[in-house]
């Protein structure tokens, strides 16, 4: 007995002032074991001590984006190999996006999303005209586009340009060390449905208010933006480009049945009984009290435009609403001339424009007028100011009285022009992009950052580590005739990094970033553009480590 005690005393002594076996081993082993767990199991052994939580902290020592898609038509199989995809190394999620096929049901598609994903995170899921990025089962990367009409005809035909593939789920995940992220809803009333007023004023102030407890007096970072159907997406998001400093990137789908959830408090889920959430803000926020040793990540915006102008700027003559309907009636006349032309006059004019232009071949473009408006714009009791942007509205038709274009808010005497879907015009868009990519990557590869060599930074360089892609549902391969070229600006330059990309049905991209050439530069650089046509958007994401103190 006092043997065996004697044992105990020795064995609890050596406890206190040895190492366990574990610990026994060395640090660069034990996170290079870590650094081989998925993300659930790597969460865990972060919580056993402290030195295995600096060893965790040392494996996520910078910004991760990971990313899968799944094509299989069971939902839940689906969810269950992207989930299992981007959770397969160590993680610790800051925010999720999912978008699925019109197919799969959104609520359950949601539910099971967050349910595998925890509590603690905001998540996004929304239904798109498709998606871009690596299958989670074969590792190839893939578009994908479906086209899915209306079944209540039985003998409608449902298809895909992409092996019929009708389907379909893809998952981001990202952990932003540095960055806080977090989703914002835009409220509306119940009584204002009919009239689909949101409370956008209310909105822009969550954002500030939000982001001044996150950064201090830093704007946010950017905006990733998602919007339903029913509401009208131009005016908010004019009011937000009024609201928000040109260096807050904003893009997203303008048109999409989404489902989100939040950290912030902001008093509602996505439907209450009296108010709903017409869009969804997913912020990315500077955070003030950022730990030492943490490097910066930066955003890189650029659009690839699809829309060329057509002949000569006209201005509004008569402007007839149907807010109900979503539509414009108008008259207009030629820059310089007082002969007012209707709506059939237009459209042949534009007609022999077009067999003009495209002798040798675009067939069936679609064409909008792109308005340059001049607008007063307040948040809540701030003095009103003036603010010109461009807004494209697609032309539905005319008659002997009349131009129709989809969209209200355009008044008489704004000016306006023509425009087309130009495949050749984005194509050469996309051309520069990537160019310019490259151009970027060549720098970033000699360690030139800001101008500074690699021996002025010791050794630091930027590196990319993820991006974002927005591509009209109208692109892809029945526009450009391959699949590819939407996403060749950065799988092209970036083939290791995660790219999530979705086919839209209104791409939004607003930015201070020059790196594109379009419809906005036609107008001039004090007209911004938020909502584009036949573009796509892209966010490329970098990071430049902290430089070691000497």
């Amino acid at each position: 007995m006092a043997r065996r005690r004697g044992r105990q005393r020795r064995s609890q002594g050596d406890g206190g002032n040895r190492k366990s076996g574990m610990d026994r081993i060395g640090e660069d082993v034990l996170q290079n074991i870590l650094g081989r767990l998925p993300a659930l199991s790597f969460a865990s052994a972060a919580c056993v001590c402290r030195s295995w939580n600096s060893v965790c902290n040392r494996v996520l020592n910078g910004p991760k984006l990971s990313s899968a898609l799944s094509l299989n038509d069971s939902l839940e199989v689906a969810v269950t190999e992207v989930v299992d995809k981007v959770l397969s190394e160590p993680l610790r999620p800051h925010f999720a996006i999912a978008c699925i096929s019109p197919l799969f049901c959104l609520n359950l598609a949601h539910e099971l999303i967050t349910g595998k994903l925890g509590s603690r995170i905001p998540v996004v899921t929304y239904e798109s005209k498709g998606i871009i990025g690596r299958d989670a089962v074969t590792n190839k990367f893939e578009e994908v586009q479906w086209y899915i009409e209306d079944q209540e005809d039985p003998g409608t035909q449902v298809g895909s340009l992409f092996q019929n593939v009708i389907s379909g789920i893809l998952l981001t995940v990202g952990y932003l060390p540095g960055l806080k992220v977090d989703a914002v809803p835009l409220l509306q009333t119940t009584k204002d449905l009919d009239s689909r007023v949101p409370l956008v004023d209310k909105f822009v102030m969550d954002i500030k208010e939000y982001t001044t407890s996150i950064s201090g007096c830093t704007p946010p970072v950017g905006i990733i933006m998602f919007g339903d159907p029913a509401i009208n997406m131009t005016s908010i998001l004019e009011k937000m480009d009024y609201a928000m400093p040109l260096d807050t990137f904003i893009v997203g789908d303008e048109c999409c049945r989404f489902r989100y959830r939040c950290q912030g408090d902001f008093g509602h889920t996505t439907q209450t009984g009296t108010r709903s959430s017409v869009a969804v803000a997913l912020l990315f926020l500077r955070d003030r009290n950022k730990s030492h040793g943490i490097g910066d990540i930066e955003f890189h915006f650029a659009l690839s435009t699809g829309l060329s102008p057509l002949g000569p700027k006209f201005k509004a003559a008569t402007v007839r609403e149907r807010r109900k309907e979503s539509l414009t009636w108008l008259t207009a006349r030629r820059e310089q001339s007082h002969v007012i032309l209707d709506g059939q006059t237009m459209l042949d004019d534009i007609n022999d424009e077009l067999t003009q232009h495209l002798a040798d071949g675009i067939e069936y473009p679609v064409l909008y007028i792109g308005v340059t408006k001049r607008r007063k714009y307040s948040v809540g009791l701030e003095k009103v100011k003036w603010m010109t942007s461009l807004t494209f509205h697609e032309i539905t038709g005319g008659d002997e009285e009349y131009l129709f274009v989809y969209g209200n808010d355009i008044k008489t005497g704004d000016s306006f022009r023509i425009y087309y879907s130009d495949p050749r015009f984005a194509l050469s868009t996309c051309a520069n992009i990537r160019e310019n990519f490259s151009h970027m990557k060549q720098d970033w590869d000699r360690g030139s950052l800001h101008g500074t060599t690699r021996a002025d930074t010791n050794g630091v360089k930027k590196e990319a580590f993820g991006g974002f892609v927005f591509s009209c549902c109208g692109r892809g391969e029945g526009f450009f005739g391959c699949l590819g070229t939407d996403s060749s600006p950065l799988h092209g330059n970036f083939p290791e990094i995660p790219i999530a990309g979705t086919f839209c049905s209104g791409e939004i991209g607003r930015s201070s970033s020059r790196l594109y050439i379009g419809e906005a530069e036609e107008q001039g650089p004090a007209a911004q553009c938020c909502l584009h046509g036949y573009s796509t958007v892209y966010l490329l994401m970098t990071y430049t480590p902290a430089q070691p103190q000497h």
